[in-house]
């Protein structure tokens, strides 16, 4: 059994770290939904707000962590797995562009799969290069 060969002594204050930021990543996520509802063949803009903007701090998280600060050893699995994982959203991302496709929408759909992609590795190539660029400077 996996639980069996996890060291929770260890491993317990991870689990904990990446569970509580799941859910501060999750209740954010919920709430840009709240704010930027999607309609039934509409480009999904909340959705690709969350993916894009935690592709970015993923960026950033990522070279402060491992390039710049040595931070405690569960501000990564809080911040990364935990925040960015839980507000970030692949499995909306690609319910959308199927309802999109589905619904009759083909060239959003596509514009909207190939955008987000596009958008999510440029965010974080950009968020990773400002803050060695910024971190380099001070």
């Amino acid at each position: 059994m996996l639980i069996d060969r996890v060291n929770l002594r260890g491993e317990g204050p991870v689990l904990a770290a990446v569970a509580l930021g799941g859910v501060v990543g999750a209740c954010a996520r919920y709430g840009v939904g709240l704010l930027r509802p999607t309609g039934p063949l509409a480009i999904p803009w909340g959705t690709l707000l969350v993916n894009v903007t935690g592709c970015a701090a993923m960026g950033v998280l990522m070279v402060l962590v491992t390039e710049v600060l040595t931070p405690h050893r569960l501000v990564r699995p809080f911040l990364g797995t935990g925040v960015l994982g839980g507000f970030t959203t692949f499995s909306t991302y690609a319910v959308d562009v199927h309802r999109l496709v589905a619904g009759g929408e083909p060239v959003r759909g596509v514009a909207y799969l190939g955008g987000t992609l596009v958008s999510a590795l440029a965010a974080v190539w950009a968020g990773s290069a400002v803050t060695r660029w910024l971190a380099v400077r001070r």
